[in-house]
This record gives structure tokens, C-alpha cells and sequence, in this order.
């Protein structure tokens, strides 16, 4: 069966080209061109994901998440212009699965919407009990010491809790972890995270260190695994 995915945006440029390219890929997709009708179709049709814009008339992003959380948790990637909006305002109370930054490829789009629908997947057969919790989650697993990545499921743990990591922070924290003690550039970090030739300010991945750190730090008050190394960039420490 074809999975379900809401785009809801004001720019029916993006409607238009998105929808095809999901299309393209089977997806079936259902478009909205403000929040108000976002919501009211999510709410009455409730898709596999919803990919949705911060700016639009007459209710915003930002409410429209707000309100389908108080009643679902169906995945949402948010789509914005605005990376520093996102930084102070959405974060973990929001409750956003990941974001992305216009202008942004298509491809990078359709790859942070299967890795979140495998996620839940996953996830939602751990909770039928289809899967054995205590058993390794897939063959592609990496450890670093009190932290696991599981990359078929894009979840994390820390001394076995799990971190409530978006995609994007989850290629950050394997991008340094995969070689604990060797220092990543921004650079580095934007193509690892973003692909290449995609352009994102430098802030952008010291906004997502913050969050991640926070994130760990939650699970954790000890947590300083991930180090600055001022002017050059990142590197996770050795255990």
C-alpha cells in the first residue's frame, strides 16, 4: 500500500513540483495551500506524515502542529526560511520530527521523509510487541560506549534511555561519533547532514549542536561527549 503524505504550503510552486516528485516515488499525496485547511484535512484523513510550511494565512505552522499534538503524533517535517525561527521556537516543545530549510532539494526531502516513516514503523511495532525489545534493532548498529545509533530505525540511546533526535541531529551525532576524537568542520557537517550543494548557514549546524547537546543532557546532566573546538569545528570525544 502507497503511504500518505499531507504537504501543506502557500506557494503552489512547491505544491505543485513536491507533489510530483512524491508522486514519482509512490507516495500518494494530498495538498492544502493554507493551515486552516491543513488541519481540518490531517485531522479528518490522518496521513503517514505531514510535511508542513511555518509561514502561511490564516493559521501558521507552528499552530497547526500545536494542535495536531494534542491529539496525534503523526510525523511532521517542517518547511521554512526561517532558520532561526526554528532554533528558539519550535525545538523538542513543539514536537517537529525534523526540518528543512528552503531553498531545499527534493531529494534531500524525500530522503528525511523515509527515514521518518521507517522510524515509525519501527517504533509503532514495538509497541504492538512484533519486535523483541532486549534483541539488537537491525544489523546496522554503532556503539560508542554508553551511546548506540541504530540506523535502520534513526533512533539513539544513552545508557540505554532513548535521545528524541530529528534526522538531520541524527546524522550529525553519527557523522562525529563514527570517528570519536577526529574534529568535523561546519563544512563537513553540512554536506554529511544536508548532501552537498545545498546551502546552509553556519549557524544553522551550531543551532542543532546546541539542541542535541541539550537533548543528551536531559537523559543525562553529565553528558559532554560532543566538544567545540572553536574556529575549526566538532569531534566527539574518545570513552
Amino acid at each position: 500500500m502507497p503511504q500518505n503524505i499531507a504537504l501543506v504550503d502557500d506557494d503552489r510552486n512547491i505544491l505543485t513540483s513536491v507533489s510530483m516528485a512524491l508522486e514519482a516515488e509512490g507516495f500518494k499525496v494530498k495538498t492544502y495551500s493554507d493551515g486552516e485547511e491543513g488541519f481540518k484535512g490531517v485531522t479528518e484523513n490522518t496521513p503517514d506524515l505531514v510535511v508542513l510550511d511555518i509561514k502561511m494565512p490564516r493559521m501558521d505552522g507552528m499552530e497547526v502542529l500545536g494542535k495536531l499534538r494534542e491529539n496525534s503524533a503523526v510525523p511532521v517535517i517542517f518547511l521554512t526560511s526561517k532558520d532561526d525561527e526554528v532554533d528558539e521556537v519550535i525545538g523538542l516543545r513543539m514536537g517537529a520530527d525534523d526540518y528543512i530549510t528552503k531553498p531545499f532539494s527534493q531529494r534531500l526531502l524525500i530522503e528525511r521523509i523515509r527515514a521518518l516513516l521507517r522510524r515509525q514503523e519501527l517504533m509503532n511495532k514495538d509497541e504492538a510487541g512484533e519486535t523483541d525489545a532486549s534483541a539488537p534493532k537491525g544489523a546496522n548498529v554503532l556503539e560508542r560506549g554508553n551511546m548506540t545509533l541504530d540506523d535502520d530505525r534513526h533512533l539513539c540511546t544513552w545508557k540505554g534511555q532513548p535521545v528524541n533526535l530529528t534526522v538531520t541531529e541524527y546524522l550529525l551525532v553519527k557523522a562525529l561519533a563514527q570517528r570519536p576524537g577526529h574534529v568535523k568542520n561546519r563544512d563537513q557537517l553540512i554536506d554529511l547532514a544536508y548532501g552537498e550543494n545545498i546551502y546552509v548557514d553556519d549557524r544553522t549546524i551550531d543551532s542543532h549542536i546546541k539542541r542535541v547537546r541539550k537533548k543528551f543532557k536531559n537523559v543525562d546532566t553529565e553528558f559532554n561527549q560532543i566538544e567545540t573546538l572553536y574556529g575549526i569545528g566538532y569531534r566527539y570525544k574518545d570513552s
